[in-house]
């Protein structure tokens, strides 16, 4: 238990570390409210094993609550994100119990549906939510007179809501919910015979992603200062989806690897032009081929498995 304990502080210390060298290289916030997202989708599906193809949705939910508050209605920046994420997680509450009764491709299908739905709604609803065309914020996100603007202060605060995420994120997968978690994705009729109530834990979990998902998209467009219908669309779902698999599922800081590969990678790769999406898929297809539980457990077991070769060879 130490021991992981200590892995774990090393990780936040490592992330530290790399947060405070990044505003050197890469100082856009955007990039690390998509970690933040991707961090809170790993509890849904990498822990607790239940697959949302419609989280973009909470998402854009978020960012068009917080967005329509203070520029049609004149609230204030932090009470209108509250809400609008109080709003989302009751939304939610009320399809989580129905929903996660689904198993496999139902419910793979059934999330999907509430994502489009979500899509089609801030797409339709031109006098409220601008239409295609999106949102344009009118107000600076301001606390008790506090303006947050500006590149270099966006990234810090982002940079620390990113590892307070990450930091509440292991302590739920310690604690007695995230053992239930592991318990319904193992088996989920032995998790229920032993006294777990996993309707209860799968409907808590889904609540808070969807909470977390919420929460990054009001910060998205504070920061972006526009909000369009496509942020809540399929292929923001499936983006979020493929940087957790990718990354790691029921690993944390999987879900950051898998987020920061899948964000920088198209960037890396526009020398090649025409031949950047297929090397990306390639890149994904080798490591669901070769790494099938994702990147960073299999590097993590290979690194052990050195390790203890080597203690072996020295004995």
């Amino acid at each position: 238990m130490r021991r992981l304990f200590a892995s774990r502080l090393a990780g936040l210390a490592v992330l530290a570390v790399i947060l405070i060298i990044l505003p050197f290289v890469a100082p856009n916030a955007f990039y690390l409210d998509i970690l933040i997202a991707a961090v809170g989708l790993n509890l849904l599906i990498g822990f607790a094993g239940q697959i949302s193809l419609g989280h973009a949705g909470f998402f854009g939910l978020g960012a068009y609550g917080s967005a329509i508050l203070t520029s049609t209605y004149g609230w204030p920046a932090l009470g209108a994100m509250l809400i609008s994420a109080s709003a989302v997680g009751a939304l939610a509450l009320l399809i989580a119990r129905p929903i996660l009764k689904l198993k496999g491709h139902y419910l793979a299908m059934a999330t999907l549906g509430v994502g489009i739905i979500i899509s089609i709604v801030l797409e339709t609803e031109v006098w409220l939510t601008g239409g295609p065309d999106g949102f344009i914020l009118a107000e600076d996100f301001s606390v008790l007179g506090f303006v947050l603007a500006g590149e270099e202060m966006w990234y810090w605060v982002v940079a620390g809501l990113l590892l307070f995420t990450i930091w509440a994120a292991l302590n739920i997968v310690d604690s007695p919910l995230g053992r239930a978690l592991r318990a319904v994705h193992g088996a989920e009729v032995g998790a229920a015979v032993v006294g777990v109530d996993t309707a209860r834990v799968k409907a808590l979990i889904f609540v808070v992603s969807a909470v977390i998902a919420s929460l990054v998209g009001s910060l998205f467009a504070h920061y972006v200062g526009i909000i369009t219908p496509e942020k809540a669309g399929f292929f923001k779902s499936i983006e979020l989806v493929t940087m957790v698999v990718f990354g790691g599922m029921a690993s944390t800081f999987g879900a950051v690897v898998g987020a920061v590969t899948l964000t920088a990678l198209p960037q890396a790769l526009t020398i090649f032009k025409d031949f950047e999406h297929m090397i990306i898929g390639a890149i994904m297809m080798g490591t669901m081929i070769f790494m099938p539980r994702g990147l960073v457990p299999t590097l993590k077991e290979a690194l052990n498995k050195s390790v203890r070769d080597l203690s072996e060879r020295a004995r």
